[in-house]
């Protein structure tokens, strides 16, 4: 029975919200990158847009309170009795969704050109939160899932290689593909946790790529004098198999160092943040003052 047949509505069901977040992710960031280019190449804002009034001051002043609104996020993550705002998991994609939107707001009150020096201040530090948010971004959805559900997933891929080691009576190359494919599978868990914490994706990547062409390069010598069409059936099942489980390996020994990034990345974001809000006050005061 496919793996299909096996799934059941809850699981359905989550499968397709997760398909549609991405997709309006995804479309969210093109239609933001989209707005930015347009601001800073194609619309000469300077003839409809001034900072100082009118439609280019509403633009700074939402902007900078989308960039205030960022707060509320660890607030309610912290703060039990604040539920009453909504969710953790919704203010998260709030939080994200203000992140980009208020940096933008602010570009666009600033026509996407440099001013006077406490404006360039808190605007280089408005663009380096940005920038962080961006690549903490990138660090949660790596880890997300969490350890345990990564290690899950390879676990019970691991388990399903017992029903293939059972088709070894008549297929006895598939014996020795498990075979290789456990030995390969403990040498990037071994040889990634050797090396340098920024490295390691990189090097799991390399090492997955390898595993992955050595593997089936076996299967397709070893395959070779094999029935035509019992070939081309084996082939599409080991392929997606080995696929598949170095993955998943490739994964779990990903996982640690995106946790030890996204720690490092917290220690370094939260003062940026803060370094944006004092840069932003006086930026506030120093124009309404002076």
């Amino acid at each position: 029975m496919s793996a299909q047949a096996h799934q059941t509505p809850s699981t359905a069901t989550a499968r397709a919200l997760t398909t549609l977040y991405r997709s309006s992710a995804l479309l969210f960031a093109l239609v933001s990158a989209l707005t930015i280019y347009a601001g800073w190449q194609l619309v000469p804002l300077n003839l409809y847009i001034t900072p100082e009034r009118g439609v280019g001051y509403a633009l700074g002043i939402i902007g900078g309170s989308f960039m205030l609104l960022l707060l509320v996020y660890p607030l309610r993550k912290r703060v039990r009795w604040l539920g009453f705002i909504g969710s953790v998991k919704a203010w998260f994609r709030i939080h994200m969704v203000l992140g980009i939107v208020g940096p933008i707001m602010v570009l666009y009150h600033a026509n996407f050109h440099l001013g006077a020096t406490n404006s360039n201040v808190a605007l280089i530090c408005m663009l380096l939160v940005a920038g962080s948010g961006l690549v903490g971004r990138y660090f949660y959805t790596k880890i997300h899932e969490g350890l345990y559900g990564r290690e899950n997933n390879l676990a019970d891929l691991q388990a399903r290689s017992q029903e293939l080691r059972q088709m070894a009576v008549e297929l006895p190359m598939l014996s020795g593909l498990l075979d290789r494919l456990d030995k390969q599978e403990q040498h990037i868990l071994q040889q990634v946790a050797r090396h340098f914490l920024l490295v390691r994706p990189l090097y799991a990547a390399a090492l997955s790529y390898t595993a992955r062409w050595r593997l089936l390069r076996y299967v397709r010598g070893a395959t070779r004098n094999a029935d035509r069409k019992a070939r081309t059936r084996l082939l599409a099942v080991a392929r997606k198999y080995v696929h598949t489980r170095i993955s998943a390996t490739r994964r779990v020994s990903e996982y640690q160092a995106y946790v030890s990034l996204f720690s490092w990345w917290h220690i370094l974001h939260l003062p940026l943040f803060f370094l944006l809000l004092i840069a932003g006050i006086v930026h506030v005061v120093a124009v309404h003052v002076y």
